[in-house]
């Protein structure tokens, strides 16, 4: 074979391979594949034996927005090419730091969330996971007083924990 021919060859087969193997890129880190097209995001329902009256209702508009704003998806109510449903399993504060006094120096609120996710359009990349993220603070503080504070961060890196686990494929 001659080397134009060989060029052509390997011209083709790169452009082919670029294109039969498409996945849609974007600056957020996600990968969703093309064919998918809408998300569905249900109401997440707290079952932990301690509630925060806002956790659920936050949880489920952070993951709402984080879609929004970091992909193309469609939104519906139900029956998303990637649909998500989620349960509050854990919401707590227990003492980190003890002092030789045997005092609390620092408490930790911990939540856990587990997260039902469904991809109509590669069912192996679907999971039922839950996913868990704290903050500490300040043994005179109480929860009460930080919680406004420290829900937003914890429920962000939870929110950021699941769209890479669903979006990114990492």
């Amino acid at each position: 074979m001659s080397k134009k021919i060989i060029k052509y060859l390997f011209a083709f087969v790169a452009i082919f391979s670029i294109v039969a193997c498409s996945v849609k890129y974007s600056f957020t880190g996600a990968s969703i594949a093309p064919e998918i097209k809408t998300v569905s995001i249900l109401p997440f329902t707290n079952i932990a034996p301690m509630v925060a009256p806002i956790l659920a209702p936050t949880i489920t508009s952070e993951l709402q927005d984080k879609f929004s704003r970091s992909t193309s998806l469609v939104p519906l109510d139900k029956g998303g090419d990637m649909a998500f449903t989620g349960v509050i399993t854990n919401y707590t504060s227990t003492p980190t730091a003890v002092t030789s006094n045997e005092y609390a120096s620092q408490n930790r609120l911990t939540i856990t969330v587990k997260v039902k996710f469904t991809n109509k359009f590669q069912p192996k990349m679907s999971f039922d996971k839950s996913f868990s993220a704290y903050l500490d603070y300040d043994n005179t503080q109480l929860l009460q007083q930080v919680e406004g504070t420290l829900i937003p961060d914890i429920v962000d890196q939870i929110v950021e924990d699941i769209f890479n686990a669903s979006a990114s494929n990492w």
